[in-house]
């Protein structure tokens, strides 16, 4: 697979703009959709869960997350929590909770939580606030069956990071026991000299401190179940990058496993988990409810 070096920067800009590549409309029709499906369905999500909205995690005012919970008093279940992409700019948990329906009928908690977009926030803020609202629902339902992640595009390097994290620096415990990571970035030395760095202004020492890639050999992920998932019409880059970082956790022998999503673009990807019979919805399914 070619190196990303050898690319240049309109090629690069290219590669890593998931717009460019949907097989279903074009670039700007397609984010529009995407905007539009996942608010619709965190709407639904609203009315046919019970939910707790707008939970503080941390001391700012944007900290917050959204809980969608199982019918009953019990606070035993599993928890999944989503983390949104949008190239760490754009979403936020208002559009997150739209795969909560079918995974609540199951007794499974959700949460789905806000981080500060670029420019407001940098990366190294982003990761501490995704593991910070980790830590504060762990707490929050200390008689969890179990923690498992999920995130698209820029959520699923998040995910990825959090997997790498030292726990006693947020006084929690980790009950992490899987994790499905769709369409991510793994390695952000590709994207600094792109337009997504404009916002977040990452230097290289940031950009490597921020990539999974490097932290592979030091996951606290344990016995935790790792689904690495990339969308049939991501760009070759999004492919190049989900097979070299499942390559990497393979060779560390953790339980990682590989899923190409054939007819789905970057978008829909995440999009159809709202249904229960979804490739990736039952991946997610049986991931927790085999446990």
């Amino acid at each position: 697979m070619e190196d990303w070096r050898k690319l240049g920067k309109e090629e690069l800009e290219h590669q890593y703009s998931p717009s460019h590549w949907s097989h279903r409309m074009d670039k700007d029709a397609v984010i529009e959709a995407h905007v539009k499906e996942m608010t619709e369905g965190t709407n639904l999500s609203r009315i046919m869960a019970r939910t707790v909205l707008n939970v503080q995690y941390g001391d700012s005012d944007s900290e917050k997350m959204d809980l969608y919970l199982p019918e009953g008093e019990s606070t035993k279940f599993p928890v999944l929590v989503y983390i949104h992409g949008g190239y760490w700019q754009f979403l936020s948990k208002e559009e997150s909770g739209f795969m909560a329906a079918p995974l609540v009928s199951h007794g499974i908690a959700v949460m789905v939580m806000d981080y500060d977009i670029a420019p407001k926030g940098d990366m190294d803020l982003i990761v501490a606030q995704v593991r910070k609202s980790i830590a504060a629902v762990s707490k929050l339902y200390p008689y969890n069956t179990g923690i498992y992640l999920c995130g698209h595009s820029a959520g699923a390097q998040l995910v990825a990071m959090t997997l790498c994290t030292d726990w006693t620096e947020y006084e929690a415990t980790s009950n992490i026991k899987g994790a499905l990571l769709v369409s991510g970035i793994y390695d952000l030395l590709p994207i600094i000299d792109t337009y997504v760095n404009d916002a977040l202004k990452m230097s290289l020492e940031v950009a490597l401190e921020n990539s999974p890639m490097q932290y592979v050999r030091k996951m606290n992920a344990g016995t935790c179940q790792v689904v690495i998932a990339v969308a049939e019409h991501d760009s070759p880059e999004f492919h190049r990058q989900s097979q070299n970082y499942f390559q990497c956790l393979k060779e560390t022998a953790l339980g990682a496993s590989y899923v190409l999503v054939d007819g789905t673009d970057h978008f829909n990807v995440i999009e159809k988990l709202f249904q229960e019979d979804y490739v990736l919805t039952k991946i997610i399914l049986k991931m927790i409810l085999d446990q």
